[in-house]
């Protein structure tokens, strides 16, 4: 198992390496940000992403490390208000520890997360899934339209595929966070609202002929490729009477009757 751990702590990065290091896994400790293609190539497990570390830097970095397919990501930072926590999760961060923390709390939640990265990953070799216009690539963790990519990120990734599996049945919002965050929904947590809203939006627009996802309000979502049907224009009043339709042009040119 491999961890990048990106913070400028010492104390607690020599604390957490030790103890990282005896349960087995191998670090890679840097105090900035690291292009994605590198942390791609680091072939890594988890990340461990202190946000404060990396300021100005550090939304955009998580948001851009939340694209890499499997890598499960630890947020352990200073503090963070409630709205910075809902908006790191919601970016795609699989957990969120607030610093003062305990490394050994911060290597269970490592565990977790990549526990639950290894279950979501046993079914990758399974072949794409074609749906109306939409092809859905397991294997490379992304959706397809015509050959292009939709560009989604892991979680929107996740949302589909979970949805795409449940073969036309209606999920309730509880079942599909507890199949993609992998853990219970928190009263009141709108994250899969958002999620589908935003998958939606990519859906339809690469595929604007087709609807995927439907609503069932006050329970949940259901994946199933229609045609949009497109929606009758209703006839003109002259139309429905049967009165025949002069032309503006005509109507100013036809003479006055006595």
């Amino acid at each position: 198992m491999r961890v990048a751990i990106i913070d400028t702590d010492s104390g607690f990065l020599r604390v957490l390496v030790r103890r990282l290091e005896a349960a087995g896994w191998q670090c890679r400790v840097s105090s900035g940000p690291v292009p994605a293609d590198e942390l791609v190539a680091m072939k890594l497990s988890a990340l461990v992403l202190d946000i404060g570390a990396i300021e100005p830097f550090g939304w955009e970095f998580l948001e851009r490390a939340c694209t890499i397919p499997g890598l499960g990501i630890v947020v352990c930072t200073q503090n963070g208000t409630v709205a910075q926590r809902v908006r790191g999760l919601r970016l795609g961060a699989d957990d969120w520890v607030a610093k003062p923390c305990h490394p050994e709390e911060v290597v269970a939640r490592l565990e977790a997360v990549t526990r639950r990265h290894r279950r979501a990953g046993v079914r990758v070799d399974v072949g794409p899934l074609v749906a109306g216009e939409i092809e859905i690539r397991p294997d490379q963790f992304e959706a397809y339209v015509g050959g292009k990519p939709l560009g989604l990120t892991r979680r929107e990734f996740e949302l589909l595929r979970a949805l795409a599996d449940a073969g036309g049945r209606g999920l309730e919002r509880e079942d599909i966070y507890q199949r993609v965050w992998g853990y219970a929904m928190a009263h009141g947590d709108r994250s899969v609202d958002v999620f589908v809203r935003k998958l939606r939006s990519k859906l339809e627009s690469a595929s604007p002929g087709w609807s995927y996802i439907h609503t069932h309000f006050g329970i949940g979502y259901r994946f199933d490729a229609e045609p949009v049907v497109p929606e009758a224009v209703p006839p003109s009043p002259a139309a429905a009477s049967g009165a025949r339709e002069v032309p503006e042009a005509d109507a100013a040119a036809e003479p006055a009757r006595p």
